[in-house]
């Protein structure tokens, strides 16, 4: 696996484009300490800062800040799909395969980079959220701090999901462009399929089925912080309360699309004639 992962690092930090795409998606991340600094002035008569608001109370800051990065994946999923295109216009891919490397590790060298970076990113981002919410919390107590971590781990599968299915959509398209289009292209199938399923069946029905489709399942397992950041504000409001847990069955999905994603590149590859 080491082998692996070194041998399409050294290939990545060869590159500029690459080198400098991967550099500004791990900065990115630390914009959320950005966002934690930021002061509104109200009209001239007192100023307002994020950071005394409470939205970066423990528990729900791991919430919060997981959710804002997980926006900026889009910049490494840049590096995916060039990494592949990369592959195909300087025929490293064959002169690779004829080195000795099987079509097998290939795919493999990809997926561990794509998990390594995934990781990295989450490691990053714990980091961040840890640091705001000692600075900003009122609650210091340990079980507290650490209560709900599993938006943590929602973060990674969710970034190794979305960087899977931009491996797949490169391999399938070979170009970067195409493969980003696609991206865009899923997005817009989706929503019309969820759109005809409303017309024929139940809206409730229709979101349950919905939530299985691939990007909608990766957005599930971080749902948006906003409403619940209103509950706290608002806590008589019912109408704000909805459920933003994470579960086990939302990561089964997430983690069935990767698998196929990976299985999908490995056998596109298998069967293409380079």
């Amino acid at each position: 696996m080491l082998r692996l992962l070194n041998l399409e690092l050294q290939k990545l930090l060869l590159n500029r484009t690459s080198k400098i795409l991967i550099f500004v998606s791990f900065i990115l991340p630390f914009f959320v300490i950005l966002l934690s600094s930021i002061k509104f002035n109200v009209f001239g008569f007192f100023t307002l800062e994020l950071g005394e608001l409470g939205i970066f109370n423990f528990p729900i800051i791991w919430h919060l800040t997981t959710f804002f990065a997980s926006q900026f994946k889009f910049f490494f999923a840049i590096v995916v799909v060039s990494m592949i295109g990369n592959e195909y216009s300087n025929k490293t891919i064959k002169q690779n395969l004829i080195d000795g490397l099987s079509k097998k590790e290939f795919i493999l060298s990809k997926f561990y980079t794509l998990v390594f970076f995934s990781l990295v990113s989450t490691i990053l981002i714990s980091l961040i959220s840890l640091c705001i919410g000692l600075y900003y919390s009122s609650y210091t107590e340990v079980s507290i701090i650490f209560r709900e971590v599993e938006f943590l781990l929602a973060y990674f599968v969710k970034l190794t999901a979305f960087f899977s299915l931009c491996l797949f959509f490169g391999m399938m398209v070979k170009r970067s462009a195409f493969a980003l289009a696609f991206l865009f292209i899923l997005y817009i199938l989706e929503w019309i399929i969820f759109g005809l399923m409303t017309w024929k069946l139940d809206t409730t029905i229709a979101e349950k089925i919905q939530n299985y489709f691939p990007l909608k399942s990766m957005y599930k397992l971080i749902d948006q912080p906003f409403q619940r950041i209103a509950m706290t504000k608002f806590p008589d409001k019912a109408g704000l309360s909805y459920n933003y847990g994470v579960y086990w069955y939302e990561f089964a999905i997430v983690i069935g699309w990767t698998a196929l994603f990976i299985f999908l590149s490995y056998r596109l590859l298998k069967k293409r004639d380079l």
